[in-house]
């Protein structure tokens, strides 16, 4: 328990955050997941739609500071990376 009222917000704030952090760090492994499945299964244009919605969660998440910027930027280029290879695989 805080002793003090300032301890007792910072706690109520730390709360909040957690829920926001998670549920957007949620969200990009979500997308992730779903654009590596159709990756694996040979759908490259559809994708590349994944791709885009990953790659915006990823910038808001970094926006938002749930994960650095240097890590998003990492993901969204190996993701690019993996369609490029599978749209050179499939031509």
């Amino acid at each position: 328990m805080p002793n003090t009222k300032s301890a007792a917000k910072a706690a109520r704030q730390s709360e909040r955050r957690n829920v926001r952090n998670r549920s957007l760090k949620s969200r990009f492994k979500t997308f992730e997941r779903k654009f590596l499945k159709l990756i694996e299964t040979g759908k490259a244009e559809e994708a590349a739609a994944a791709l885009s919605q990953a790659t915006a969660a990823y910038a808001k998440a970094a926006k938002k500071g749930v994960i650095k910027a240097g890590k998003a930027s990492r993901k969204q280029s190996r993701l690019q990376i993996r369609l490029n290879a599978a749209r050179a695989k499939k031509a």
